[in-house]
């Protein structure tokens, strides 16, 4: 597969990694938009594993990080770190998350999206959404020298030595400056810039340093402006740009990969489980590289076997590419009939790394395949999707379907304009259209995309939910957000549709079938190996297996064979606990069918809500993966008239179930419980049951108590407002058993986004009826 390989996935940010820096073979420091800043150190060797410790946190976005060498002053170094509050944070590395930084950068007047730090540890650099480069001297905080001329965000900043500092801006130029601020030389480059990165000195092609950006072009230039090389291969937005001690480069983008660069040949090509993967840093000492994605995972690439992962997990992040979903309009229109099929893949090389095929496979998908060079192979990164993230409510608008139409008030008087959306598209494409389409002024391109990508935060309610054995197959891939879009410029009014009540059932009933059998078929092996014949399943039973779950892929609910399911149930609660997922998985799955598998279920006395709490999957003691899969179940119960009647008469078991785990701090998990509560809220809508509502009501505010994940705390508070609307009793025993108004308030404090304000807004608007 190339020479690097996974060699740790760090979990812990709950929104987009945006900013990393690896000062240290066993350090990382990583930036998000969860408003913090965290440090990884290594704690074990082999396979790698990292404890995280959060160095600040604060009220918004952090979007750029710089480390700075340690010096006589700070023998630690410094952590330098930029967000959308236009404080830059200055602070050593053991300070706790409570100390004071050393120092508060003040200056810029909006988003600080860029900094850099000079090789000898004296300077600091900063590029802001408010069209200044700053130059900073470390220990002398008060002032800076601002590097004038740009007329546009300065996207990257580079101290290029103790004397030369390089900018890239939205207005297409590369700037060279001296450290006192006088401009030196402007190259007009064609395309807004948005990375830069130092070459190592007496490099091969004579280049100095290198640019990307927009246009999907690395550049390497001289400080004289001359262009050298060109490198091609990535296919959107380059975000990010290092460089290897031995001159060899890597670059992150928009098309979901990391590409290694030798000259103008490109090595290996990295696919991550995304749809941004924004940044990308190498480690000095080793040669390793450290990435930060949408996903909200920081990920370790090593060419050092002793530092690989383990195979299962290296196994698993192949799987999760396997498993994405590709939104249709990222890779364009698409003709089916002329596409090659499988046969393809065998019959066909590559002809260079990176290479991506659409294949259309047997069962009528498009799965998309890269050509990797150092493995001869091509590897499969994905399935095509119509409409990724949506949320399954279509408006129609000129004889289409979209999951949003927005009104947008450009001029008072005159009727507002209509804007289309789906959660699919690229927001800043759909703004570019919007705008040409109306003969708006460019001023306005920056604030419709910030519209679009704030008020659609909520499209992850409904969305499919992929396999993923070790955590988040919710939320990481629907919120597409593009690259800052400028909110300097007040935003053009625009009415925002209501959120409450909740009208529809959410279900999580999208899998990869293959990889769960396979899974499920190792496993089995395993029993096999281990001479468990009372709980494996013999060859006879994998075939039957292996035919339900096709028919369950087809979505063929009335040939669902009664000795699969028995199968199903088998594998999900008689395995061991460390096994159960896979059968889980398809439990779940089996749920949503509803119909003839749960009539089965309950005949043969194995009735669904029942055996899974008698397996011992609502214990504390279960694996947390299992018991979240075991609730997903439960959420898919609502898919189907019968379901919901199950769910309904076991109202009083399965709240119990889920009672002891409503301030779990597993993201996934808490998604999971709050969405069986918003699919109640909707049910109790018509089945108007006061206890039970209150009952729900009560749970509700228990989590809104201590959760502080902005999914999870999105999806309650929705259930919570729905439930409110069944009349004015429900309010009077919100406000005065549940303390509800103290509950949202928290919510609004501790997650800070468009969509948690606006919710809330509509519930305390309802407490006031």
């Amino acid at each position: 597969m190339g020479d690097f390989k996974l060699s740790a996935s760090l979990r812990g940010h709950e929104d987009d990694v945006r900013s990393v820096a690896f000062p240290h073979p066993t350090t990382v420091v990583s930036a998000s938009r969860d408003f913090t800043v965290r440090l990884w150190k290594q704690e074990k060797a082999s396979p790698p594993a990292y404890d995280c410790t959060i160095k600040t946190h604060g009220k918004e976005f952090v979007n750029s990080l710089a480390v700075v060498r340690p010096s006589a002053e700070y023998p630690e170094g410094l952590i330098v770190s930029g967000g959308k509050d236009t404080i830059i944070d200055v602070r050593r590395p053991s300070k706790a998350l409570d100390d004071n930084a050393d120092a508060l950068l003040l200056g810029h007047a909006s988003n600080v999206c860029a900094l850099d730090a000079s090789e000898d540890g004296k300077l600091i650099i900063s590029g802001s959404w408010d069209a200044d480069a700053r130059v900073w001297t470390v220990g002398k905080w008060e002032t800076s020298t601002v590097l004038q001329g740009h007329t546009a965000s300065v996207w990257a900043v580079l101290a290029y030595d103790g004397s030369t500092i390089i900018t890239g801006c939205a207005d297409q130029k590369i700037r060279i400056f001296e450290a006192g601020g006088k401009l030196v030389r402007s190259i007009q480059t064609g395309d807004v810039v948005r990375a830069l990165c130092r070459l190592p000195p007496n490099h091969p092609s004579g280049a100095q340093f290198a640019s990307a950006g927009n246009d999907a072009v690395v550049r390497l230039w001289t400080l004289s402006g001359r262009q050298v090389k060109e490198l091609h291969g990535h296919e959107n937005f380059i975000y990010s740009l290092a460089a290897f001690p031995d001159g060899r480069l890597v670059s992150a983008g928009e098309d979901r990969t990391v590409r290694i660069w030798d000259s103008e040949k490109c090595l290996q090509t990295i696919t991550h489980p995304a749809i941004s993967v924004w940044t990308v840093a190498v480690c000095s000492e080793n040669g390793d590289i450290v990435t930060g994605a949408s996903d909200r995972l920081v990920r370790i690439f090593t060419r050092a076997s002793e530092r690989y992962a383990a195979p299962e997990a290296i196994e698993q992040f192949n799987d999760d590419v396997k498993g994405s979903a590709i939104p249709q309009q990222a890779v364009g229109s698409i003709n089916k009939e002329k596409l090659p099929g499988p046969e393809f893949l065998t019959q066909k090389s590559g002809t260079k790394e990176g290479q991506v095929q659409m294949i259309l496979e047997a069962n009528g998908n498009i799965a998309a395949y890269q050509w990797s060079t150092a493995g001869n192979a091509w590897v499969n990164v994905g399935t095509v999707v119509d409409q990724a993230g949506s949320s399954g409510r279509k408006i129609s608008h000129n004889g289409k379907e979209y999951d949003y139409v927005f009104d947008v008030d450009i001029e008072d008087g005159k009727p507002p304009l209509k804007l289309p959306y789906n959660a699919s598209q690229n927001p800043y494409e759909v703004a570019q259209k919007f705008c040409a389409d109306n003969k708006l002024p460019v001023t306005y391109l920056d604030q419709v995309t910030n519209f679009i990508v704030s008020n659609t935060q909520g499209s992850t309610l409904g969305q499919s939910a992929s396999y993923d054995n070790a955590g988040d197959a919710w939320g990481t891939g629907s919120r597409y957000r593009p690259g800052d879009a400028d909110q300097s410029t007040p935003q053009p009014p625009v009415s925002k549709p209501s959120v409450l009540p909740q009208k529809t059932y959410l279900d999580i009933t999208s899998a990869n079938y293959k990889i769960i059998f396979k899974k499920l078929q190792e496993f089995n092996q395993g029993l096999v190996d281990q001479g468990r014949k009372d709980l494996s399943l013999n060859p006879t039973d994998i075939e039957e297996l292996g035919s339900i779950v096709t028919t369950m892929e087809k979505g063929d609910v009335k040939k669902l064979d009664p000795a699969g399911i028995d199968l199903i149930v088998k594998a999900a609660t008689a395995w061991p606990v460390d096994k159960r997922l896979p059968g889980l998985d398809l439990l779940r799955c089996l749920a949503a069918f509803g119909g003839p598998a749960l009539s089965y279920l309950n005949e043969s006395g194995q009735p669904i809500v029942e055996t899974l709490g008698a397996s011992g999957v609502f214990e504390n003691t279960s694996p947390t993966n299992n018991t979240m899969m075991a609730v997903r179940a439960l959420g898919n119960l609502f898919k189907t008239e019968d379901g919901r009647a199950t769910a309904i008469n076991n109202f009083d078991q399965i709240n119990v179930f889920l009672s002891a785990f409503l301030n779990s701090t597993n993201r996934n998990l808490l998604i999971a419980i709050t969405t069986v509560y918003i699919n109640y809220s909707v049910l109790l809508s018509s089945d108007n049951n006061a206890d039970r509502a209150l009952t729900v009501l009560d749970s509700l505010s228990k989590i809104l108590s201590t959760a502080v994940d902005s999914e999870a705390v999105y999806r309650a508070l929705v259930a919570m407002g729905t439930i409110l609307c069944l009349g004015s009793e429900y309010c009077e025993a919100g406000k005065d058993v549940f303390q509800i108004g103290t509950s949202i308030a928290r919510a609004s404090d501790k997650v800070k986004e468009p969509r948690i304000s606006n919710v809330v807004a509509e519930i305390r608007a309802k407490l006031k009826d």
